[in-house]
């Protein structure tokens, strides 16, 4: 209120309809140079765009962008972001492309365009889930280019003025919800405090009507008695500061009905029991002439103990800055009072939008200046990306992200100085996590103020806090309970899943180590590949995790490392006749073999029973019977497709035949080795037919081996089984030479 009693100013929120001319006049009172033809392309090519689309109220689609625009310029916002608010739904909504505003506009306004569309397909839902999933996605847009959340902060505070004209109930709480719980405090954490008071109590109106009405009225009558009491004291304040030599300008400030709200649900008191429904702003000339206007309040009236906070030497976390009192006034009525200077005055209502002014020649964001006075935005998003970099899963993110957005603040120092802002009620552990998440895991204790104090101690302002370390990151139980911030809490979990984790690989690894005793087999985690492909599993450490939550079985494993393995066959396979070209047509069955044409197996591939098989037809040869996936095959891509046969095996191959496969092992140079091998496959049953040594070193040497198998699944096993030999550096199948196929 002003001194009159009047409602203070918000943004933007005529329903006549703005014109390209109005918009182009409201920009350039702060912005002379802005350029007044590109404004009028961006507004005439969203009228274009939008023009078949109506809003549930009936008006042109249009009128929204261009309100959102005007939100902007009441923000005070660069040329590039006036555009974007007038082009933010063309992408989205209408036939318009980012190429297209890439080349009608700019790539900077196709850019932030882009972002704030993104922005708009995670509207998030009254799914728990998906609000967290899409929370996460928004922190990482924004913190690219802040400007893209300012034109949703734009975007979303119209909706809700006009939230209205939606019919349905549901909607209009869900959006009211998402606004009160995601949009407005982002807002707060930026510090534009002008849209997230206005963006609150819309959501509250919605939230909770009856309450809502009920606050509006009790103000409406407050504001009707006490108009000539704001006046008078506004006057004496003022009269008081001026015989001190300083010029103020003093106006009165109703609480909003959202906040009044909250203080009567926290602290469980009456509506006529709150004493600062009405304070007063004194706005001085310097950062000096606050603390000398401090010295003329405190010495004309007398202070109320406890509630005087310096937030000018110590800004919030939003860059805040202001000196809080409470006196005795005139006619001793209780008087809340906010001394700040014009600067600060306007970084408490815009935030972040108010680091954009003119430097030189040129209106765009102050950085520097920014930075100067603690407001890089980016530094206000960092506790959300710390809390993504922990993991852990969505709906945990939401719930430490609520936590750091809605907590008021208390600031203690380090033994070095250093301030450290944390949340009403913190600890000295999540002093810890604040200062770096590995003091946290490692902290057992805390001096404050130089004493001994339980980690449990709420801090209070101006402690000095000193983290006493250990050695061992193991959280002890209950210690999540211990901290109330969501970078600690996050942090925390992180940690007790990475303990868990360990514990259930450790267990999953003698798991593991036994199953291969009982089976007497060697166990080496670098053979374990195959394996892993076959359980779909990316990592040793993942099995031996899936093994440890009993995820999958040692029985899994094993039918894994070693394919075939619970084979229930009898016989061995020298009870079989072997697979030979002459006899192929009793082995190999398929659409297209006709009579009197030569069938012979591959030698580039030398085909199992149980491999996927294909035939070639090819002149004066026959068909030719190749694996699915032989190489060879490539090179008769160009052929005919009636030259392909699909081909199968017969029941004669998969039962009472066997074949010849062959393994190439690298193998230390060692004796025995020869000995570990035979006895493999022997307990595997499968039969050497013939071996031969490929290269021989003084450490290593290198041999082919022909093993009479069953079938492409029984080889495989014989190939896992050798890999788990001690002896055995690598094994693999290889191909046959035609002559060796036919011995």
């Amino acid at each position: 209120m002003n001194a009159a009693g009047t409602p203070a100013k918000t943004l933007h929120a005529d329903h006549a309809y703005t014109s390209a001319d109005d918009l182009i006049a409201r920009v350039r009172k702060y912005d002379p140079s802005a350029d007044a033809d590109l404004i009028r392309r961006a507004y005439d090519f969203g009228r274009e765009m939008h023009a078949p689309q109506t809003r549930y109220s009936g008006e042109p689609y249009h009128t929204h962008v261009v309100d959102v625009a005007m939100n902007l310029a009441e923000l005070r916002m660069d040329t590039a972001t006036i555009c974007t608010g007038l082009l933010h739904d063309t992408v989205e909504d209408t036939p318009a492309t980012l190429g297209e505003l890439k080349e009608k506009f700019s790539e900077e306004i196709a850019h932030l365009v882009d972002g704030v569309t993104k922005l708009g397909k995670m509207e998030l839902t009254s799914k728990r889930t998906q609000q967290a999933e899409n929370l996460q996605k928004l922190i990482v847009a924004i913190s690219t280019d802040i400007r893209v959340l300012i034109v949703k902060l734009a975007d979303r505070l119209h909706n809700m003025r006009t939230l209205h004209h939606i019919p349905k109930v549901e909607k209009r709480e869900r959006i009211a919800r998402e606004t009160l719980e995601i949009y407005a405090p982002l807002a707060r954490r930026m510090g534009i405090n002008r849209i997230c008071v206005e963006l609150e109590d819309l959501s509250f109106k919605y939230l909770n009507p009856a309450a809502h009405e009920s606050i509006v009225a009790r103000l409406n009558d407050l504001r009707h008695r006490h108009s000539d009491a704001v006046s008078t004291v506004s006057q004496a304040i003022g009269q008081r500061l001026m015989l001190a030599g300083i010029e103020p300008r003093v106006f009165g400030r109703e609480k909003r009905p959202y906040s009044i709200w909250r203080k009567l649900e926290r602290k469980g008191q009456t509506f006529d029991e709150i004493a600062d429904i009405y304070a007063f702003r004194v706005i001085v000339p310097t950062p000096d002439d606050c603390y000398r206007a401090l010295g003329v309040v405190h010495q004309t009236w007398r202070c109320v103990p406890e509630r005087f906070r310096d937030f000018i030497s110590t800004p919030k976390p939003n860059n805040y800055r202001s000196l809080h009192t409470t006196v005795i006034g005139p006619d001793s009525v209780r008087v809340e009072l906010q001394i700040r200077t014009e600067e600060m005055e306007d970084i408490a209502e815009s935030g972040v939008a108010a680091h954009w002014r003119y430097k030189g020649q040129s209106y765009g964001y102050d950085a520097a200046s920014a930075k100067a006075a603690g407001g890089d935005p980016l530094e206000r998003l960092r506790p959300f990306m710390e809390i993504l970099e922990q993991g852990g899963d969505p709906e945990e993110f939401l719930e430490h992200a609520k936590l750091e957005m809605f907590a008021d603040q208390v600031y203690a120092f380090t033994p070095k100085g250093e301030l450290i802002a944390l949340p009403t009620g913190a600890t000295p552990l999540d002093f810890a996590y604040a200062v770096h998440t590995e003091l946290g895991h490692t902290c057992v204790g805390a001096r404050i103020n130089g004493r001994d104090r339980p980690l449990r101690t709420q801090l209070k302002n101006g402690d000095v806090v000193h983290i006493l370390r250990g050695g061992v990151r193991q959280p002890p139980p209950g210690w999540e309970d211990l901290v109330i911030t969501g970078k600690a809490r996050a942090a925390i979990r992180r940690l007790i899943r990475s303990s868990e984790r360990d514990e259930f690989e450790r267990i999953g690894k003698i798991m593991a180590e036994h199953a291969f005793r009982r089976e007497d087999k060697t166990f080496r985690e670098e053979d374990l590949g195959e394996a892993l492909d076959r359980l779909e599993i990316g990592s040793v450490s993942d099995l031996y995790l899936a093994l440890g939550r009993r995820r999958i079985t040692t029985a899994d494993l094993l039918d894994a490392a070693f394919p075939g393995r619970t084979d229930d066959r009898e016989e061995t396979t020298s009870k079989r006749e072997l697979i030979r070209d002459e006899k192929a047509r009793l082995y190999v069955r398929g659409r297209g073999l006709t009579q009197g044409v030569t069938l012979h197996f591959a030698a580039c591939c030398s085909p199992l029973p149980g491999d996927r098989i294909v035939g070639l037809l090819e002149p004066e040869k026959g068909v030719t019977i190749h694996t699915i996936d032989c190489e060879a095959l490539s090179d008769f891509d160009s052929f005919d497709p009636d030259l392909w046969i699909d081909l199968g095996w017969t029941p004669e191959a998969e039962h009472n035949a066997v074949s010849i496969g062959r393994v190439r092992a690298v193998m230390h140079n060692e004796p025995g080795v020869l000995a570990e091998i035979a006895t493999a496959v022997g307990e595997n049953r499968g039969n050497i037919a013939n071996l031969k040594t490929i290269k021989r070193e003084p450490d290593f040497f290198e041999m082919q081996f022909d093993i009479e198998v069953f079938d492409a699944r029984h080889l495989s096993n014989i190939v896992s089984a050798l890999k788990m030999c001690e002896s055995v550096v690598d094994a693999e199948r290889a191909k046959l030479d035609h002559e060796d196929s036919q011995t």
